[in-house]
């Protein structure tokens, strides 16, 4: 069993990276982000402001999500339905955000995060992987990269999905969610004291995956 924690801010292309290691590795991928993204949809679906702390534990009651796994692929579902791309919009950014800075989701989602990786081999990506949901992880990696990167990156997987923005409106909606991050009061998104700090900026998917499998290989001994 191994566990591998990737945190860093949003565009620094955690998520390609951790399911691409995952693949090469044969462990299970978790995006920890989806889990919040969820919570989000679910609260602007009742029209409930996102930072409404109190607003928001009263629903969490309602809520039940769950991770299943379908062809190799991660899906999370919201009371038995699949979001799917619903849950990517730069709007449901900000709600991940919000309610991901209130103690109560939080511990909402700690366990279902925990027992997942108590179960199986797992890489997570998130904010606070390395430092609040898996403090014992094998191997914790920072990844980042310039600002200007991210919204690139960012913005170009929103116009593949068909969503209409622009680099200008990525570019503030991600500073606003990096600095929301963290300074949020509860596990702010920093990294862990012994992560490894990895600046991806403007390498490709490939050049990154190798690089961070190399990464995890020199410091568990994993034979790829």
């Amino acid at each position: 069993m191994i566990q591998i924690a990737i945190d860093g801010p949003s565009g620094a292309g955690k998520s390609t990276v951790a399911k691409a290691v995952a693949k090469r590795l044969g462990i299970i991928y978790v995006d920890t982000g989806a889990l919040y993204r969820t919570v989000g949809y679910y609260v602007r679906s009742r029209n409930v402001d996102p930072k409404d702390a109190t607003g928001v534990e009263a629903l969490l009651p309602e809520i039940h999500v769950d991770l299943k796994y379908e062809n190799g692929m991660q899906i999370v579902t919201l009371n038995g339905e699949n979001l799917g791309d619903r849950i990517r919009t730069p709007e449901m950014s900000l709600y991940a955000s919000a309610v991901s800075a209130i103690p109560a989701v939080r511990a909402f989602l700690l366990e279902t995060q925990r027992e997942i990786a108590r179960r199986n081999s797992v890489i997570m990506d998130g904010r606070d992987i390395g430092t609040v949901i898996l403090p014992n992880a094998d191997v914790k990696i920072f990844l980042t990269a310039s600002d200007e990167c991210r919204a690139t990156r960012r913005r170009d997987e929103l116009v593949a999905k068909g969503i209409s923005t622009t680099y200008e409106e990525v570019l503030a909606d991600m500073q606003k969610r990096d600095s929301d991050d963290r300074n949020r009061a509860v596990a702010p998104a920093v990294a862990a004291p012994d992560a490894v700090e990895f600046d991806n900026s403007w390498m490709t998917p490939e050049e990154c995956t190798d690089a961070i499998v190399k990464l995890i290989s020199d410091k568990v001994g994993i034979t790829v």
